[in-house]
């Protein structure tokens, strides 16, 4: 194993708030510093939520969202699953099936709305988030839409607010929330009371748009589990046609925190059954983790890294990645390997796999804790001893 003290000053070795570590293919050290040391992971956390994800709802698992009508009241009621990626397009052709079925039925009008986000407990809190307007900070839901944000822009030929995106239309409710932020563009979080409601609103539009009258409101019900399914008629399971190996891809591509946390809630409701609550969530993946490896160490408080409570090793890490390695292609990709990147303040981390002369990957981890520089020297260095092997 090379020497950490010959390659870098002597600030660096020993130095308890820089950790890393490559490994050959058979997981043997090839380069270390303080690789049993816990440290602050950042985003390179996703790569854990995403192993355990897979490993508790399979990659070819879908989400699905449910419309139930009652004759009686002319009511729609809608409960959800936890889709991270129930966007506009997908809420749109949701809303052609549905207005399909209820014609058919010679339904050309309903009454309310009605949200059912019963498979999530209604109040979830991530360690880390902050009660700002930036994306990464969104609240969690199990029905949720556009990742509760807004994205807008000005159209400074009519002087006004727009979507920013041609599928999303900009609801007049939100117009007030827009100019308070003072920017003339930009992508925005709801609060937790217009999240509960967002993806409803979107809802009554499109349906609108498809002929499909909404002549009361939307409403956030909090109905037991259950409670829909034996008093009203399914009229329409709708199966996102995103599995969840490129819900991962996107996760792991954009660093969404909102989706990481989505997954992890997701996965601890069928592990503890709904509602999910962070706590059972977290404790499938503990359990998870003390099941598949042995003698790993991680603290893992939330599933994004976006809280600086979550610890883990080098060497735990390289763990990880050595089961991650049949989807290491998730992973974004450089011309030396595939890499996850994690930032918070003073904290910069990587993980991923080198490519060796023989296509094969080396894994390796870089967490450096502090503000200091040497980060682009260590890899570097790990991308030159791979190709001298």
């Amino acid at each position: 194993m090379f020497s950490v003290c010959a390659l870098f000053s002597p600030v660096w070795a020993g130095n308890s708030n820089i950790g890393f570590l490559l490994t050959d293919k058979t997981g043997k050290a090839l380069l270390s510093e303080n690789p049993n040391k816990p440290l602050i992971p950042a985003s390179i956390l996703k790569i854990v939520t995403s192993v355990a994800a897979i490993s508790y709802l399979g990659e070819e698992y879908r989400y699905q969202t449910h419309f139930y009508y009652d004759y009686q009241s002319s009511n729609l009621f809608i409960k959800g699953f936890g889709d991270p990626l129930f966007i506009s397009e997908k809420i749109k052709k949701a809303c052609k099936l549905l207005a399909l079925k209820l014609k058919k039925e010679r339904i050309e009008a309903i009454n309310n709305i009605i949200l059912d986000h019963s498979f999530f407990e209604g109040q979830i809190t991530i360690p880390g988030r902050n009660d700002t307007l930036n994306p990464y900070d969104a609240f969690q839901g199990a029905l949720c839409a556009n990742f509760n944000t807004i994205f807008f822009k000005t159209d400074n030929t009519c002087n006004k607010f727009v979507s920013a995106e041609d599928q999303t239309p900009l609801l007049e409710v939100f117009k007030d929330k827009i100019i308070a932020t003072n920017l003339k563009q930009g992508r925005i979080t709801l609060s937790k009371k217009e999240s509960r409601i967002y993806s409803g609103l979107l809802i009554k539009y499109f349906l609108e748009k498809e002929g499909i009258m909404v002549s009361g409101g939307v409403q956030s019900s909090e109905v037991l589990s259950g409670e829909i399914d034996t008093k009203k008629q399914l009229f329409l399971i709708y199966s996102s046609d995103i599995d969840l190996k490129k819900i991962i891809r996107n996760l792991l591509e954009y660093s969404n925190n909102f989706i990481a946390n989505q997954v992890l809630l997701t996965l601890g409701a069928h592990v503890s059954g709904p509602p999910s609550n962070l706590k059972n969530s977290t404790s499938a993946v503990n359990s998870f983790l003390s099941s598949s490896f042995q003698n790993i160490s991680i603290k893992y408080v939330e599933g994004s890294g976006i809280s600086h409570k979550n610890r883990l090793s080098c060497k735990d890490m390289i763990t990880i990645l050595i089961r991650f390695k049949p989807w290491h292609n998730l992973l974004k990709k450089d011309n030396h390997g595939f890499y996850k990147t994690g930032t918070l303040s003073g904290i910069r981390t990587r993980a991923g796999y080198i490519i060796g002369k023989d296509n094969s990957l080396y894994p390796y981890v870089i967490m450096i804790n502090q503000r200091n520089k040497g980060y682009k020297n260590i890899l570097k260095k790990m991308e030159g001893i791979v190709a001298d092997l």
